[in-house]
Protein backbone atom coordinates (compact mmCIF):
# COMPACT_ATOMS: atom_id res chain seq x y z
CA UNK A 1 0.00 0.00 0.00
CA UNK A 2 1.77 3.57 -0.77
CA UNK A 3 1.68 5.72 1.68
CA UNK A 4 2.02 9.50 1.52
CA UNK A 5 3.18 12.54 3.84
CA UNK A 6 0.54 13.59 6.23
CA UNK A 7 -2.57 15.97 5.11
CA UNK A 8 -0.18 16.13 1.25
CA UNK A 9 -1.71 16.79 -1.97
CA UNK A 10 -0.67 13.23 -3.25
CA UNK A 11 -2.47 11.66 -0.15
CA UNK A 12 -5.97 14.10 -1.43
CA UNK A 13 -5.50 12.81 -4.92
CA UNK A 14 -4.81 9.17 -4.47
CA UNK A 15 -8.53 9.52 -2.10
CA UNK A 16 -10.19 11.09 -4.72
CA UNK A 17 -8.97 8.59 -7.31
CA UNK A 18 -10.02 5.66 -5.30
CA UNK A 19 -13.37 7.32 -4.94
CA UNK A 20 -13.90 7.94 -8.42
CA UNK A 21 -13.01 4.59 -9.69
CA UNK A 22 -15.27 3.09 -6.79
CA UNK A 23 -17.95 5.21 -8.81
CA UNK A 24 -17.25 4.43 -12.57
CA UNK A 25 -17.61 0.57 -10.70
CA UNK A 26 -21.16 1.28 -9.64
CA UNK A 27 -22.22 2.45 -13.22
CA UNK A 28 -20.42 -0.04 -14.25
CA UNK A 29 -22.56 -2.48 -12.36
CA UNK A 30 -25.81 -0.66 -13.18
CA UNK A 31 -25.16 -0.88 -16.40
CA UNK A 32 -24.51 -4.51 -16.41
CA UNK A 33 -27.64 -5.58 -13.92
CA UNK A 34 -30.98 -3.89 -15.66
CA UNK A 35 -32.84 -5.92 -13.52
CA UNK A 36 -31.15 -4.40 -10.54
CA UNK A 37 -32.54 -0.48 -9.68
CA UNK A 38 -29.68 1.76 -8.56
CA UNK A 39 -30.75 5.31 -8.88
CA UNK A 40 -28.44 7.19 -11.05
CA UNK A 41 -27.58 9.92 -8.62
CA UNK A 42 -25.82 6.98 -6.52
CA UNK A 43 -22.95 7.14 -8.92
CA UNK A 44 -22.29 10.87 -8.00
CA UNK A 45 -23.32 10.64 -4.12
CA UNK A 46 -21.24 7.82 -3.57
CA UNK A 47 -17.94 9.04 -4.73
CA UNK A 48 -18.38 12.46 -2.66
CA UNK A 49 -19.62 10.50 0.27
CA UNK A 50 -16.96 8.28 0.22
CA UNK A 51 -13.66 11.29 -0.37
CA UNK A 52 -15.64 13.53 2.50
CA UNK A 53 -16.12 10.44 5.08
CA UNK A 54 -12.71 9.36 4.67
CA UNK A 55 -10.94 12.43 4.87
CA UNK A 56 -12.90 13.06 7.86
CA UNK A 57 -11.74 9.51 9.65
CA UNK A 58 -7.79 10.34 8.77
CA UNK A 59 -8.28 13.99 10.39
CA UNK A 60 -10.18 12.23 13.05
CA UNK A 61 -7.82 9.49 13.56
CA UNK A 62 -4.49 11.86 13.29
CA UNK A 63 -5.85 14.62 15.47
CA UNK A 64 -6.66 12.50 18.17
CA UNK A 65 -2.77 10.70 17.63
CA UNK A 66 -1.43 13.94 17.68
CA UNK A 67 -2.77 14.63 21.15
CA UNK A 68 -0.65 11.54 22.34
CA UNK A 69 2.97 12.65 20.96
CA UNK A 70 6.07 11.72 22.65
CA UNK A 71 6.77 15.06 24.30
CA UNK A 72 9.43 14.89 26.28
CA UNK A 73 7.47 15.60 29.64
CA UNK A 74 11.14 17.97 30.86
CA UNK A 75 12.09 19.32 28.18
CA UNK A 76 12.70 23.25 28.51
CA UNK A 77 9.81 25.10 27.91
CA UNK A 78 9.94 27.51 24.32
CA UNK A 79 8.40 29.96 22.50
CA UNK A 80 9.01 29.65 18.81
CA UNK A 81 8.87 32.32 16.92
CA UNK A 82 7.33 32.08 13.33
CA UNK A 83 4.91 29.94 12.55
CA UNK A 84 5.42 29.24 8.88
CA UNK A 85 6.82 26.07 7.42
CA UNK A 86 10.33 26.39 9.52
CA UNK A 87 8.08 26.86 13.04
CA UNK A 88 5.34 24.08 11.68
CA UNK A 89 8.51 21.25 10.97
CA UNK A 90 10.20 22.70 14.18
CA UNK A 91 6.80 22.37 16.38
CA UNK A 92 6.35 18.82 14.81
CA UNK A 93 9.53 17.26 15.22
CA UNK A 94 9.16 18.85 19.13
CA UNK A 95 6.45 17.18 19.47
CA UNK A 96 7.55 13.88 18.23
CA UNK A 97 10.96 13.15 19.23
CA UNK A 98 11.12 12.41 22.62
CA UNK A 99 14.74 12.84 22.99
CA UNK A 100 14.03 16.77 22.45
CA UNK A 101 15.39 18.82 24.89
CA UNK A 102 12.58 21.71 23.96
CA UNK A 103 8.45 21.47 24.82
CA UNK A 104 6.69 23.84 22.64
CA UNK A 105 4.18 25.92 24.99
CA UNK A 106 3.49 28.80 22.27
CA UNK A 107 3.28 30.49 19.00
CA UNK A 108 4.51 33.86 17.59
CA UNK A 109 3.67 35.29 14.43
CA UNK A 110 3.59 39.06 13.28
CA UNK A 111 0.71 37.45 10.59
CA UNK A 112 -2.37 38.55 12.43
CA UNK A 113 -4.34 36.16 10.25
CA UNK A 114 -2.28 33.13 12.17
CA UNK A 115 -4.17 34.33 15.44
CA UNK A 116 -6.05 31.87 17.08
CA UNK A 117 -4.25 29.26 15.02
CA UNK A 118 -3.07 25.85 16.55
CA UNK A 119 -0.45 23.79 15.04
CA UNK A 120 -0.03 20.41 16.60
CA UNK A 121 -2.33 21.27 19.49
CA UNK A 122 0.14 24.36 19.90
CA UNK A 123 -1.24 27.77 19.89
CA UNK A 124 -0.59 30.94 17.98
CA UNK A 125 -0.81 33.58 21.09
CA UNK A 126 0.23 36.92 19.76
CA UNK A 127 2.93 38.73 17.57
CA UNK A 128 6.24 39.64 18.57
CA UNK A 129 4.64 42.57 20.65
CA UNK A 130 3.23 40.17 23.14
CA UNK A 131 6.68 38.66 23.53
CA UNK A 132 6.47 39.65 27.25
CA UNK A 133 3.09 38.51 28.80
CA UNK A 134 3.46 35.10 26.42
CA UNK A 135 6.49 34.42 28.56
CA UNK A 136 4.87 35.23 31.48
CA UNK A 137 1.81 33.37 30.98
CA UNK A 138 3.54 29.99 29.90
CA UNK A 139 6.79 30.48 32.16
CA UNK A 140 8.94 29.85 29.05
CA UNK A 141 12.83 30.06 29.34
CA UNK A 142 13.97 29.53 25.68
CA UNK A 143 12.96 31.43 22.46
CA UNK A 144 13.40 30.19 19.15
CA UNK A 145 13.73 31.83 16.26
CA UNK A 146 12.17 29.57 13.69
CA UNK A 147 12.47 32.92 10.92
CA UNK A 148 15.18 31.11 8.18
CA UNK A 149 16.07 34.55 6.15
CA UNK A 150 16.10 37.34 9.31
CA UNK A 151 18.34 39.63 8.80
CA UNK A 152 20.40 40.91 11.68
CA UNK A 153 18.29 44.15 12.05
CA UNK A 154 15.15 41.73 13.21
CA UNK A 155 17.54 39.73 14.97
CA UNK A 156 18.52 42.47 17.17
CA UNK A 157 15.49 43.69 18.04
CA UNK A 158 13.98 40.31 18.63
CA UNK A 159 17.59 39.54 21.04
CA UNK A 160 16.66 43.01 22.76
CA UNK A 161 12.83 41.58 23.24
CA UNK A 162 13.96 38.18 24.83
CA UNK A 163 16.44 39.92 26.89
CA UNK A 164 13.42 42.43 28.98
CA UNK A 165 11.15 39.47 29.02
CA UNK A 166 14.02 36.77 30.40
CA UNK A 167 14.10 34.80 27.60
CA UNK A 168 17.55 33.20 26.07
CA UNK A 169 16.90 33.37 22.47
CA UNK A 170 17.74 30.12 20.26
CA UNK A 171 17.71 30.37 16.53
CA UNK A 172 17.90 27.84 13.13
CA UNK A 173 20.71 28.33 10.95
CA UNK A 174 20.44 29.79 7.90
CA UNK A 175 18.37 27.59 5.26
CA UNK A 176 21.36 26.02 3.38
CA UNK A 177 22.96 24.99 6.71
CA UNK A 178 19.69 22.73 7.64
CA UNK A 179 20.76 19.28 8.69
CA UNK A 180 17.88 18.34 6.81
CA UNK A 181 16.66 20.72 3.74
CA UNK A 182 13.01 21.60 4.81
CA UNK A 183 13.05 19.35 8.01
CA UNK A 184 14.20 21.91 10.63
CA UNK A 185 14.93 19.88 13.96
CA UNK A 186 14.87 20.87 17.81
CA UNK A 187 19.05 19.84 17.56
CA UNK A 188 19.28 22.42 14.56
CA UNK A 189 18.87 24.66 17.32
CA UNK A 190 22.01 27.47 18.50
CA UNK A 191 22.63 30.15 20.41
CA UNK A 192 22.09 33.54 18.15
CA UNK A 193 25.82 34.77 17.53
CA UNK A 194 27.29 37.90 16.62
CA UNK A 195 27.60 36.72 12.94
CA UNK A 196 24.00 36.54 13.36
CA UNK A 197 23.69 40.06 15.13
CA UNK A 198 26.01 41.36 12.13
CA UNK A 199 24.07 40.02 9.59
CA UNK A 200 27.39 38.73 7.38
CA UNK A 201 26.59 36.38 4.88
CA UNK A 202 27.79 34.13 2.25
CA UNK A 203 29.51 35.80 -0.26
CA UNK A 204 28.46 34.60 -4.30
CA UNK A 205 31.99 34.13 -5.93
CA UNK A 206 32.55 34.37 -9.95
CA UNK A 207 34.70 30.63 -8.62
CA UNK A 208 35.46 30.35 -12.61
CA UNK A 209 36.92 33.98 -13.22
CA UNK A 210 39.21 33.15 -9.61
CA UNK A 211 40.30 29.93 -10.95
CA UNK A 212 41.40 31.13 -14.32
CA UNK A 213 43.30 33.20 -12.21
CA UNK A 214 45.06 31.12 -9.79
CA UNK A 215 45.01 27.87 -10.99
CA UNK A 216 48.28 27.05 -12.43
CA UNK A 217 50.14 30.28 -11.39
CA UNK A 218 52.91 31.17 -9.12
CA UNK A 219 50.92 33.30 -6.15
CA UNK A 220 52.96 34.95 -3.38
CA UNK A 221 51.43 36.40 -0.37
CA UNK A 222 52.81 38.64 2.04
CA UNK A 223 51.83 38.99 6.05
CA UNK A 224 50.96 35.17 5.14
CA UNK A 225 51.17 34.29 9.18
CA UNK A 226 48.43 37.40 9.90
CA UNK A 227 44.61 36.98 10.19
CA UNK A 228 43.80 38.04 6.92
CA UNK A 229 47.12 36.78 4.79
CA UNK A 230 46.53 33.19 6.57
CA UNK A 231 43.01 32.58 5.55
CA UNK A 232 43.99 34.06 2.12
CA UNK A 233 46.41 31.13 1.91
CA UNK A 234 44.01 28.75 3.04
CA UNK A 235 41.80 29.74 0.20
CA UNK A 236 43.92 30.22 -2.50
CA UNK A 237 44.97 26.96 -1.71
CA UNK A 238 41.64 25.34 -3.23
CA UNK A 239 42.32 26.98 -6.46
CA UNK A 240 45.53 24.30 -7.24
CA UNK A 241 48.07 26.99 -7.67
CA UNK A 242 51.36 25.35 -9.26
CA UNK A 243 52.55 27.32 -6.06
CA UNK A 244 51.98 29.00 -2.71
CA UNK A 245 54.92 31.35 -1.34
CA UNK A 246 54.21 32.55 2.15
CA UNK A 247 56.82 35.51 3.11
CA UNK A 248 56.43 36.93 7.08
CA UNK A 249 58.60 38.28 8.87
CA UNK A 250 57.15 36.28 11.71
CA UNK A 251 58.45 32.64 12.14
CA UNK A 252 56.08 31.63 14.93
CA UNK A 253 53.33 32.78 12.49
CA UNK A 254 54.43 30.60 9.58
CA UNK A 255 54.71 27.76 11.71
CA UNK A 256 51.60 28.43 12.48
CA UNK A 257 49.61 28.97 8.81
CA UNK A 258 51.65 25.90 7.48
CA UNK A 259 50.05 23.46 10.52
CA UNK A 260 46.74 25.04 9.65
CA UNK A 261 47.12 24.23 6.48
CA UNK A 262 48.92 20.77 5.94
CA UNK A 263 48.90 19.35 9.43
CA UNK A 264 52.77 19.48 9.37
CA UNK A 265 54.49 22.00 11.56
CA UNK A 266 58.17 21.54 10.47
CA UNK A 267 58.46 24.50 8.61
CA UNK A 268 60.07 22.67 6.05
CA UNK A 269 59.55 23.58 2.07
CA UNK A 270 60.77 25.90 -0.21
CA UNK A 271 57.31 27.64 0.07
CA UNK A 272 58.04 29.17 3.64
CA UNK A 273 59.77 32.44 2.87
CA UNK A 274 60.90 33.98 6.52
CA UNK A 275 61.74 37.55 5.10
CA UNK A 276 60.99 41.32 6.45
CA UNK A 277 59.29 43.70 3.12
CA UNK A 278 61.87 46.46 4.87
CA UNK A 279 64.14 44.62 3.62
CA UNK A 280 64.72 45.48 -0.13
CA UNK A 281 67.79 43.88 -1.52
CA UNK A 282 66.44 40.44 0.23
CA UNK A 283 63.12 40.86 -1.40
CA UNK A 284 64.79 42.02 -4.92
CA UNK A 285 66.30 38.39 -4.56
CA UNK A 286 63.63 36.10 -3.53
CA UNK A 287 61.29 38.07 -6.15
CA UNK A 288 64.20 37.44 -8.79
CA UNK A 289 63.95 33.50 -7.73
CA UNK A 290 60.82 32.60 -7.11
CA UNK A 291 59.10 34.92 -10.36
CA UNK A 292 55.73 35.21 -9.07
CA UNK A 293 52.53 35.48 -11.33
CA UNK A 294 50.28 37.12 -8.67
CA UNK A 295 50.92 38.68 -5.52
CA UNK A 296 48.41 39.56 -2.61
CA UNK A 297 50.09 42.72 -0.67
CA UNK A 298 48.75 41.88 3.38
CA UNK A 299 51.64 42.59 5.63
CA UNK A 300 51.22 45.88 7.69
CA UNK A 301 50.88 47.83 10.66
CA UNK A 302 47.42 48.19 11.65
CA UNK A 303 47.37 49.32 15.49
CA UNK A 304 45.92 52.96 15.22
CA UNK A 305 46.91 54.03 18.66
CA UNK A 306 50.32 52.36 18.08
CA UNK A 307 51.29 53.64 15.47
CA UNK A 308 50.08 57.60 16.50
CA UNK A 309 52.92 56.90 19.07
CA UNK A 310 55.67 55.72 16.64
CA UNK A 311 54.37 57.21 12.90
CA UNK A 312 57.67 56.22 11.88
CA UNK A 313 57.04 52.65 11.82
CA UNK A 314 54.32 53.13 10.02
CA UNK A 315 56.17 54.86 7.54
CA UNK A 316 58.38 52.12 7.54
CA UNK A 317 56.21 48.96 6.95
CA UNK A 318 52.97 50.57 5.42
CA UNK A 319 54.79 53.04 3.16
CA UNK A 320 58.56 51.80 2.73
CA UNK A 321 57.58 48.34 3.00
CA UNK A 322 54.56 48.74 0.46
CA UNK A 323 57.40 50.49 -1.99
CA UNK A 324 59.86 47.27 -1.94
CA UNK A 325 57.28 44.65 -2.30
CA UNK A 326 55.87 46.98 -5.12
CA UNK A 327 59.21 47.47 -7.08
CA UNK A 328 60.19 43.40 -6.58
CA UNK A 329 57.00 42.60 -7.81
CA UNK A 330 57.78 44.96 -10.80
CA UNK A 331 61.13 43.71 -11.44
CA UNK A 332 59.83 39.94 -11.79
CA UNK A 333 57.10 40.37 -13.93
CA UNK A 334 54.58 40.08 -11.95
CA UNK A 335 51.08 39.80 -13.51
CA UNK A 336 48.57 40.96 -10.92
CA UNK A 337 49.45 42.78 -7.19
CA UNK A 338 47.02 43.04 -4.91
CA UNK A 339 47.44 45.48 -2.14
CA UNK A 340 45.51 45.30 0.98
CA UNK A 341 44.18 48.57 2.31
CA UNK A 342 41.55 49.37 4.89
CA UNK A 343 38.73 51.70 5.31
CA UNK A 344 40.92 54.26 7.37
CA UNK A 345 42.30 55.06 4.06
CA UNK A 346 39.23 57.11 2.98
CA UNK A 347 39.77 60.67 4.20
CA UNK A 348 42.04 59.84 6.71
CA UNK A 349 42.98 61.34 9.97
CA UNK A 350 45.06 58.82 11.43
CA UNK A 351 48.82 57.73 10.82
CA UNK A 352 47.45 54.41 9.81
CA UNK A 353 45.17 56.26 7.42
CA UNK A 354 47.68 58.34 6.27
CA UNK A 355 50.15 55.50 5.57
CA UNK A 356 47.86 52.93 3.61
CA UNK A 357 46.34 56.25 1.60
CA UNK A 358 49.78 56.56 0.39
CA UNK A 359 50.26 52.48 -0.06
CA UNK A 360 47.13 52.68 -2.37
CA UNK A 361 48.78 55.74 -4.53
CA UNK A 362 51.52 53.87 -4.65
CA UNK A 363 50.19 50.72 -6.16
CA UNK A 364 48.03 53.21 -8.46
CA UNK A 365 51.76 54.85 -9.77
CA UNK A 366 52.77 51.05 -10.86
CA UNK A 367 49.55 50.80 -12.38
CA UNK A 368 50.15 53.24 -15.00
CA UNK A 369 54.11 52.37 -14.90
CA UNK A 370 54.40 49.20 -15.07
CA UNK A 371 52.61 46.08 -17.57
CA UNK A 372 50.95 44.20 -14.74
CA UNK A 373 47.65 44.64 -13.22
CA UNK A 374 47.90 46.84 -9.99
CA UNK A 375 44.72 46.97 -7.75
CA UNK A 376 43.77 47.75 -4.08
CA UNK A 377 41.04 46.31 -1.97
CA UNK A 378 39.56 48.54 0.90
CA UNK A 379 37.85 47.15 4.03
CA UNK A 380 37.02 47.86 7.47
CA UNK A 381 37.01 45.91 10.41
CA UNK A 382 37.38 41.95 10.65
CA UNK A 383 35.74 39.88 12.87
CA UNK A 384 38.19 37.87 14.97
CA UNK A 385 41.13 39.18 13.05
CA UNK A 386 44.36 39.91 15.76
CA UNK A 387 43.57 42.94 17.55
CA UNK A 388 40.28 43.97 16.42
CA UNK A 389 37.69 44.22 19.28
CA UNK A 390 36.50 41.15 19.39
CA UNK A 391 39.36 39.09 21.00
CA UNK A 392 39.98 42.19 23.61
CA UNK A 393 36.53 42.17 24.54
CA UNK A 394 36.11 38.35 24.93
CA UNK A 395 39.23 39.09 26.71
CA UNK A 396 38.03 41.67 29.08
CA UNK A 397 34.84 39.52 29.67
CA UNK A 398 36.99 36.54 30.46
CA UNK A 399 38.75 38.78 33.23
CA UNK A 400 35.41 39.68 34.46
CA UNK A 401 35.22 43.23 33.26
CA UNK A 402 35.18 45.87 32.99
CA UNK A 403 34.36 46.05 29.01
CA UNK A 404 36.40 49.47 27.87
CA UNK A 405 34.53 51.22 24.98
CA UNK A 406 36.19 54.20 23.46
CA UNK A 407 32.59 56.47 22.83
CA UNK A 408 29.33 55.58 23.21
CA UNK A 409 28.31 56.58 19.77
CA UNK A 410 31.40 55.09 17.70
CA UNK A 411 30.63 52.92 15.05
CA UNK A 412 32.10 50.61 12.35
CA UNK A 413 31.92 48.26 9.61
CA UNK A 414 32.48 44.49 10.22
CA UNK A 415 33.04 41.58 7.90
CA UNK A 416 33.89 37.88 8.83
CA UNK A 417 37.74 36.72 7.63
CA UNK A 418 36.45 34.36 5.42
CA UNK A 419 34.38 36.60 3.40
CA UNK A 420 37.18 39.66 3.19
CA UNK A 421 39.28 36.80 1.94
CA UNK A 422 36.40 35.58 -0.28
CA UNK A 423 36.13 39.15 -2.24
CA UNK A 424 40.00 39.92 -2.04
CA UNK A 425 40.23 36.86 -4.55
CA UNK A 426 37.42 38.10 -6.48
CA UNK A 427 38.84 41.92 -6.50
CA UNK A 428 42.11 40.26 -7.92
CA UNK A 429 40.77 38.19 -10.73
CA UNK A 430 38.06 41.35 -11.78
CA UNK A 431 39.73 44.41 -10.51
CA UNK A 432 40.95 46.66 -13.33
CA UNK A 433 44.26 48.21 -13.56
CA UNK A 434 44.95 51.45 -10.63
CA UNK A 435 41.52 51.09 -8.95
CA UNK A 436 40.48 50.66 -5.57
CA UNK A 437 38.26 48.28 -5.26
CA UNK A 438 35.57 49.42 -1.88
CA UNK A 439 34.22 46.28 -0.49
CA UNK A 440 30.76 46.50 0.55
CA UNK A 441 30.41 46.13 4.37
CA UNK A 442 26.63 46.33 4.96
CA UNK A 443 25.63 48.80 7.70
CA UNK A 444 27.78 50.18 10.26
CA UNK A 445 27.49 49.01 13.50
CA UNK A 446 28.21 50.91 17.41
CA UNK A 447 30.82 49.11 18.95
CA UNK A 448 28.92 49.51 22.05
CA UNK A 449 26.54 46.99 21.09
CA UNK A 450 28.28 44.58 19.87
CA UNK A 451 30.27 44.88 23.41
CA UNK A 452 26.49 44.57 24.73
CA UNK A 453 25.83 41.71 22.73
CA UNK A 454 29.08 39.88 23.30
CA UNK A 455 28.22 40.32 27.31
CA UNK A 456 24.66 39.06 26.53
CA UNK A 457 26.36 35.80 24.92
CA UNK A 458 28.18 35.35 27.60
CA UNK A 459 25.37 35.66 30.30
CA UNK A 460 27.11 37.88 32.63
CA UNK A 461 26.43 41.17 34.48
CA UNK A 462 29.70 43.83 33.28
CA UNK A 463 29.67 47.05 33.08
CA UNK A 464 31.09 48.88 30.34
CA UNK A 465 33.77 52.05 30.57
CA UNK A 466 33.98 54.73 27.86
CA UNK A 467 37.70 55.97 27.92
CA UNK A 468 37.13 59.13 25.08
CA UNK A 469 38.29 58.78 21.45
CA UNK A 470 42.00 58.27 20.62
CA UNK A 471 44.16 60.46 18.87
CA UNK A 472 43.49 59.91 15.16
CA UNK A 473 39.89 58.00 15.87
CA UNK A 474 36.87 58.55 13.78
CA UNK A 475 33.22 58.25 15.45
CA UNK A 476 32.23 56.80 12.17
CA UNK A 477 34.14 55.17 9.39
CA UNK A 478 33.73 55.74 5.68
CA UNK A 479 34.70 53.68 2.86
CA UNK A 480 35.24 56.13 0.04
CA UNK A 481 36.98 59.88 0.02
CA UNK A 482 35.35 62.81 -0.65
CA UNK A 483 34.67 63.47 -4.38
CA UNK A 484 36.05 59.90 -5.06
CA UNK A 485 33.60 58.96 -7.78
CA UNK A 486 31.81 55.35 -7.14
CA UNK A 487 32.41 53.11 -10.66
CA UNK A 488 30.57 49.50 -11.06
CA UNK A 489 31.92 46.30 -11.12
CA UNK A 490 31.54 42.99 -12.26
CA UNK A 491 30.40 41.83 -9.20
CA UNK A 492 27.72 43.23 -7.13
CA UNK A 493 29.43 43.74 -3.60
CA UNK A 494 32.24 45.57 -5.10
CA UNK A 495 32.35 49.24 -5.95
CA UNK A 496 36.00 50.85 -7.55
CA UNK A 497 37.04 54.24 -7.36
CA UNK A 498 40.03 56.14 -9.00
CA UNK A 499 43.01 57.22 -6.35
CA UNK A 500 45.53 59.88 -8.07
CA UNK A 501 49.19 58.10 -8.09
CA UNK A 502 51.83 58.97 -5.74
CA UNK A 503 55.53 58.42 -7.91
CA UNK A 504 57.87 56.74 -5.61
CA UNK A 505 60.22 60.17 -6.10
CA UNK A 506 58.29 61.81 -3.39
CA UNK A 507 58.41 59.49 -0.64
CA UNK A 508 61.03 61.07 1.73
CA UNK A 509 61.74 60.96 5.79
CA UNK A 510 59.61 64.16 5.54
CA UNK A 511 56.54 62.82 7.68
CA UNK A 512 53.69 65.37 7.24
CA UNK A 513 51.35 63.11 6.33
CA UNK A 514 48.34 65.30 5.66
CA UNK A 515 50.53 67.14 2.96
CA UNK A 516 51.23 63.66 1.43
CA UNK A 517 47.85 62.01 1.42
Amino acid sequence: MVRHMRGSFDEVTSVVKTALITGLAIIAIAWATPEVFLPRSVAVLAPALAIVLMLAVRFTVRTYRSRQVAQNPDGERVIVLGAGLAGRRLISNMLHDDRSEFAPVGLLDDDRSKRRLKIEGIPVMGTRGDLAAVADRTQAKYLAVAIPRADSDLLREIQEQAREAGLQVKTLPPIEQWLRASDPQATDLRDINLEDLLGRRAVELDQEAIAEHLTGKVVLVTGAGGSIGSELCRQIQRFNPARLVMLDRDESALHAVQLSMTGRGLLEGEDLLLADIRDEARLQEAFAEIRPDVVFHAAALKHLSLLERYPQEAWQTNVLGTHNVLQAAAAAGVGTFVNISTDKAASPTSVLGYSKRMAERLTAHYAKTQPGRYVSVRFGNVLGSRGSVIPAFTEQIRRGGPITVTHPDVQRYFMLIPEACQLVLQAGAIGRDGQVMVLDMGTPVKIVDVARELISLSGRNLDIQFTGLRPGEKLTEVLFTLGEEHLPTDHPLMTAVDVPSLPPTCLTEDLNWGARS
